[in-house]
């Protein structure tokens, strides 16, 4: 199933569509909603997911911050609590139960935003030099002047939270859906650290690092992530051998 996106877009839109309060969203649900945008992006062919898929995803290595080791009965319940709060959908009738996400129609946002989102809610607070970079993994963002024209709508309607200063060098920003206690703490450690100086040594915000390096660090993430979407369609191959032999021990094959 290709993702759909049936939001209008730009900021006269982003006006009548609601400023929150949104809801705070503990880390593993920020993980599992992450995961489910991620691959309708980048792996639709493997969308909606399946419970083991989301496993392999939420326990990914590369593009993720914290690491987490999820189980598949912990997966169950944290889309339980999603689907409560009108975030993700349950698809049945298949083989396999799969999850699709629901937060087009929950956040009225347009594909860039939910990218930009979903890389927060993957890594957490970030630089807008990194952002960029992250989120056009998923969808294309030119430069930072562009993904600063997609952060103000979002900034607006408090989806998105600058930690500093917006003018800023290397500003840093997180996603909404924090706890106001946990977004206090993550806003006084950021301003604990010394703004960059005038002529001082380029942040990775600001200038890319050389691009050997950079390029193999990148394509050993990207890797990384092909050997996770691998394992993730193998363990749905076993799941559908596993209802196939049900299958045929029923009807006495």
């Amino acid at each position: 199933m290709n993702e759909v996106n049936p939001q209008p877009s730009g900021p006269a839109a982003a006006s009548a569509l609601g400023n929150g309060p949104w809801p705070v969203l503990d880390v593993q649900e920020r993980r599992i909603l992450g995961v489910l945008v991620e691959k309708a992006k980048t792996t639709p062919d493997a969308y909606p997911m399946s419970v083991n898929g989301l496993v392999t995803g939420a326990n990914q290595k590369s593009n993720r911050d914290p690491l987490l080791n999820l189980s598949e009965l912990d997966v169950e319940d944290i889309l339980v609590r999603c689907q409560k709060k009108d975030l993700a959908i349950k698809i049945t009738g298949g083989r396999v139960i799969r999850w699709r996400h629901s937060l087009y129609e929950a956040w009225h946002v347009d594909k860039v935003d939910l990218a930009v989102l979903a890389e927060l809610l993957l890594r957490g607070p970030q630089t807008e030099g990194e952002l960029r970079t992250r989120a056009s993994r998923m969808e294309p963002i030119d430069d930072l002047d562009a993904l600063r024209a997609v952060l103000q709508p979002l900034v607006k309607r408090n989806l998105v939270v600058y930690l500093t200063p917006e003018d800023r060098r290397g500003a840093v920003l997180t996603h909404g859906f924090h706890d106001p206690q946990e977004l206090k703490q993550l806003r006084m450690r950021q301003m604990a650290e010394p703004p960059p100086q005038a002529g001082s040594a380029p942040t990775r915000a600001d200038t890319p690092p050389p691009v050997a390096p950079s390029g193999l660090a990148e394509a050993q993430k990207e890797i990384a992530a092909l050997k996770q979407t691998v394992a993730a369609l193998q363990g749905e191959v076993r799941e559908l051998r596993e209802e196939l032999n049900k299958l045929k021990q029923s009807l006495g094959v």
